[in-house]
């Protein structure tokens, strides 16, 4: 039996979705991953640009919604950018994707839940850095194995372009 490319991102699809919803450490999520992972293999950019938005977006209707929801999707919407940029997952894309994610979402605490004042904006920071740690063990864990597991698959299965 002939595994599909397309079999193989909606799995990534689905185990990101449920990802949110299980039990985890704070931002050890695949929504990098899976950003960074769709706009590399979808043909249709438009496409690879709203698979993340969507695993979030049917997430977020379990989780909640709220304002900072805004800043999360425009981080992915950035991290997005990264990938197309790069053309591929590696170690500086994953890096800086989850620069990107730390700087856009805090920005978002900060302005939705401290002082907008200079002292404000450093206490979020600040607040923010034991979180970041988990963001980067997620991001690379979740990215290098989306990356190996396409590898493994194309090698022994596939040979096709998403479309």
């Amino acid at each position: 039996m002939k595994l599909k490319k397309l079999h193989f991102v909606i799995t990534i699809i689905v185990i990101a979705i449920l990802s949110r919803l299980i039990p985890h450490p704070p931002n050890f999520t695949p929504i990098t991953a899976v950003a960074l992972f769709s706009i590399i293999n979808f043909k249709n950019k438009y496409t690879g640009l709203s698979v993340p938005i969507v695993c979030l977006f049917i997430s977020d209707l379990m989780i909640g919604i709220s304002l900072i929801n805004l800043f999360v999707y425009l981080s992915f919407i950035v991290i997005s950018g990264v990938g197309y940029i790069f053309g591929k997952i590696n170690l500086k894309s994953i890096l800086l994707s989850s620069l990107i994610f730390f700087i856009v979402t805090n920005f978002g605490v900060w302005l939705i839940g401290y002082p907008n004042t200079l002292e404000g904006f450093i206490a979020c920071y600040v607040a923010a850095i034991p979180f970041f740690g988990w963001t980067l063990a997620g991001d690379l864990f979740y990215s290098l194995s989306a990356k190996l597991s396409l590898k493994f698959f194309e090698k022994k299965y596939i040979s096709l372009k998403i479309n």
